[in-house]
């Protein structure tokens, strides 16, 4: 295992690591807004711009996750999904695609959207954030807190996606968002924050299935579609939950 390899796993550990340590009270409290939006059949989205995306598609529609999570799925911002590449990049700043997209869904009061931005600096999350808790839906912001400590906002309002929840999971990510140097290299490289977002996520949902056991409700998740019986197993959990669901006709 070359050298590089080797700093690359262990800055990924240990940034898992302090996440897990540093962030558990608000794991813990995004769980219990999670557990509680799934026992009151709320609507539950997830949303995030670019990269950033890939945790937000993590949760939804795939086995162990719960069936009751949905993507808002903004145009040319699923991953790297427009070309050329840097529109997406240059759509993250033009006011009302994200507000619009959420407007066609029936989003309403009382409902959740967790909404991840690395930096939580660009026009979408910033806007996104505002116009979701003015509809008095609850938001879950995953982010950086390195970013608003040494850049600057694009949004008008001048604040940043941290500024625009009811609660902030910081993924603790340095500014950059590279752990690697290397002689000749010019730049930092090595990104963990995919890694680290996506065990945010995937955290919050084991911690809100566990409350909802413990409270006596039966968590609406999927199985593998890759065991006997999974394919059934999800058309019929999926067809009892079809009023929150809006990735399924």
């Amino acid at each position: 295992m070359s050298d590089l390899v080797q700093q690359y796993f262990d800055a990924a550990v240990r940034q898992l690591e302090r996440v897990r340590s540093e962030e558990a009270e608000g794991i813990d409290r995004a769980a219990e807004l999670l557990a509680g939006a799934v026992a009151e059949g709320r609507r539950i989205f997830t949303f995030g711009a670019g990269h950033s995306s890939l945790a937000a598609q993590d949760v939804v529609y795939r086995a162990g996750g719960l069936v009751v999570i949905n993507l808002l799925n903004v145009p040319g911002m699923t991953g790297v999904n427009v070309m050329p590449a840097p529109l997406g990049s240059a759509l993250e700043r033009v006011s009302g695609l994200a507000t619009a997209t959420l407007d066609l869904t029936p989003a309403g009061e009382g409902d959740l959207l967790f909404l991840i931005s690395l930096s939580g600096r660009q026009v979408m999350p910033v806007e996104l954030a505002r116009h979701a808790r003015a509809k008095g839906m609850r938001v879950i912001g995953v982010t950086s807190l390195a970013y608003p400590a040494a850049t600057t906002s694009n949004h008008p309002s001048g604040t940043f996606l941290k500024d625009n929840c009811d609660l902030v999971l910081d993924s603790k990510i340095a500014v950059g968002d590279g752990e690697l140097t290397a002689p000749g290299a010019e730049t930092t490289f090595g990104s963990v924050s995919t890694v680290v977002t996506s065990a945010l996520m995937q955290a919050v949902v084991a911690a809100a299935v566990g409350k909802l056991t413990e409270r006596g409700h039966t968590p609406p998740l999927f199985r593998s579609g890759n065991v006997e019986g999974g394919t059934e197993w999800n058309a019929k959990v999926m067809a009892d939950n079809a009023d929150r669901i809006l990735y399924a006709y």
